[in-house]
């Protein structure tokens, strides 16, 4: 983050609005010092959180990303969730799914992929799995998981696979990180996808009615790359 032009982006939306800092930090909940800090550069003083409720009184939202050795850490990111891929289409296919890998979709306009797609068979259950190695921008998540969801049963339907049911499951990693990232947005992620690892992993191996969750995965990514697929263990 550079935090001088993050400064001035603050203060630009702030002026737009017509507020002074003290109002902002009114709104922000955080003192209006606070704020003329930010504006004066000094944003890497503070933590994401306050500044994250900096942006979002202004109707904005912060991206953090990290650089590292040019396209490695794409790299490393793509390895990790393929990965956690493999992890979860080799506990489906175990437990008897049908499963699509990498199931991408034109259908009235929308276009995209769905990083698994299973089915059922006995009990005509469909699940539209979302798999992220990191925790990315929550409302993003969730929007495209609704959209997934929403045109899942015609991805079925064009392999001549009915669904009776449609089901949501996010796949994680295991570590602390997510589960922190989680744990910020619990009201969210508690209504959105209640159910969590234990119930999810019951619930693949005897499908009934439907179940919206998150899975956390563990050992089967790190930092050094190093998959230890045969595993296969889920932690709650």
């Amino acid at each position: 983050m550079d935090p001088v032009r993050f400064g001035l982006s603050i203060r630009a939306l702030r002026r737009r609005r017509h507020w002074t800092q003290a109002e902002l930090g009114r709104r922000a909940r955080v003192s209006r010092s606070a704020i003329a800090r930010i504006e004066r550069g000094e944003a890497d003083r503070f933590t994401v959180e306050l500044l994250t409720r900096v942006a979002t009184a202004l109707g904005a939202r912060i991206a953090i990303r990290i650089l590292w050795q040019g396209e490695a850490l794409d790299r490393l990111l793509d390895a990790d969730h393929a990965a956690l891929v493999e992890w979860i289409v080799a506990r489906l296919t175990d437990a008897g799914w049908l499963v699509f890998p990498e199931a991408t979709f034109s259908i009235r306009g929308e276009r995209g992929s769905i990083d698994v797609l299973a089915i059922h068979p006995q009990t005509g259950s469909l699940l539209v799995v979302e798999v992220k190695s990191v925790v990315p921008d929550v409302q993003a998540l969730l929007a495209g998981l609704d959209r997934k969801v929403r045109v899942a049963p015609d991805i079925a339907a064009e392999r001549g696979l009915p669904a009776t049911s449609v089901s949501r499951l996010l796949v994680l990693p295991g570590d602390r990180t997510a589960r922190r990232r989680i744990g910020r947005h619990a009201a969210t992620f508690d209504r959105v996808l209640p159910a969590r690892t234990r119930e999810a992993d019951g619930w693949i191996a005897a499908p009934h009615g439907h179940v919206a969750a998150i899975l956390f995965v563990s050992g089967v990514t790190d930092a050094g790359g190093r998959h230890r697929i045969a595993s296969r263990r889920a932690s709650d």
